[in-house]
């Protein structure tokens, strides 16, 4: 380099200028480079620690929450599953109550097992089952009271990092929670959970106004396109959870899905900007990420971060009482947001596991 050259470049750096040709690799790679690593939280090591929170954690106004997130081992200790998605872990202990409170990054919530606990929207009380998905759009006040002798645990998910964009609110509710009715049904199921039927003279909210996906109504679709032979590939059934008055995404940062791969079956390889995690809810296989094979089963949580190479697969069940089971995932996305970017692509695995190309 000149002196002149150098000169040039302290001169760029005491006027706070970084010239494009020296980071251009950097800020334009030829494909995604994400910081997040693929990974695996296994269900059996994850319970009993929030169990033990149950024990020594309490919840109230403050931590509002027992929830555990899942933190990316190559986020450098941030507390996100990917750089776009954030999951946890929550732990209602018996006769507990999380308050009410609100805040602009949307949410949902999986459940694995049991019942028992009731997830306030808006002052409409939501039954919780396993199997079920329920919303908590931003900026709706939301509590979750547990009357029952027994503890419950479910997935959360939330679009936190989105909202990091310098738009983030948070607001308390009040103390306690005035209604803890537990109806079969909630309202917002009363009114909008007819197929294919839309109230008149409702308003239509930008999120979807249902706040409960019902588990029966998952297995019943998943178990029909199998029978029938149609989904997305032979043996490899799947639904997206959607508004009922539009059809777009329940969510409008988080797409969610649930999926179903019949005893034996392989999905084709594939990779997508983007990232995901997913959860199994029942039976076992295999996820094959950027070439390496993880093993998996109920319960456990998979992070796949941007342009990862992923293969599904469903143990092939031998045993005479495991006959015909299938793996059931649950998945959620940032899809509707690299799509309204038109940033979303998606292509066959790569020919050379591991290669990001």
């Amino acid at each position: 380099m000149t002196p002149e050259e150098q000169r040039l470049y302290q001169d760029f750096e005491r006027a706070s200028l970084v010239p494009l040709w020296t980071v251009r690799e950097g800020l334009m790679p030829p494909t995604p480079t994400p910081r997040a690593v693929p990974h695996l939280w296994h269900w059996a090591r994850l319970h009993p620690l929030a169990a033990r929170a149950g024990d020594l954690v309490p919840v109230g106004r403050g931590g509002e929450r027992r929830a555990i997130a899942l933190a990316n081992p190559g986020l450098a200790g941030q507390p996100f599953a990917t750089p776009t998605l954030w999951a946890a872990i929550q732990y209602l202990g018996p006769r507990e109550v999380a308050p009410p409170h609100r805040h602009s990054q949307s949410a949902f919530r999986f459940v694995l097992e049991g019942e028992g606990v009731w997830t306030v929207v808006d002052g409409d009380p939501v039954a919780m089952r396993g199997g079920d998905l329920l919303l908590t759009p931003g900026m709706c006040f939301h509590a979750h009271h547990n009357p029952r002798s027994t503890p419950m645990t479910w997935l959360d998910g939330l679009d936190i990092p989105f909202v990091h964009l310098d738009a983030g609110f948070f607001e308390y509710g009040p103390d306690g929670l005035d209604d803890r009715s537990t109806p079969e049904r909630s309202r917002a199921e009363r009114l909008w959970a007819h197929p294919g039927l839309r109230p008149l003279g409702v308003p239509e909210p930008a999120h979807s106004p249902l706040i409960a996906y019902r588990w029966g109504h998952t297995d019943a679709a998943l178990t029909a396109q199998l029978d029938l032979a149609v989904g997305v590939e032979p043996g490899h059934a799947a639904v997206r959870f959607t508004h009922p008055a539009t059809g777009g995404d329940a969510l409008a940062t988080i797409r969610l899905e649930a999926h179903r791969f019949a005893a034996g079956a392989r999905g084709a390889p594939t990779r997508e900007a983007g990232s995901s995690v997913w959860q199994v809810f029942a039976g076992s296989g295999t996820l094959t990420l950027d070439g390496r094979r993880h093993p998996v089963g109920r319960g456990d949580l998979v992070a796949v971060p941007s342009w990862t190479d992923l293969a599904i697969e469903a143990a092939d069940s031998r045993e005479p009482e495991e006959a015909g089971a299938s793996l059931d995932l649950f998945r959620f996305s940032d899809a509707p947001v690299l799509e309204r970017l038109g940033l979303a692509r998606a292509a066959p695995s790569s020919p050379h596991p591991g290669a990001r190309r």
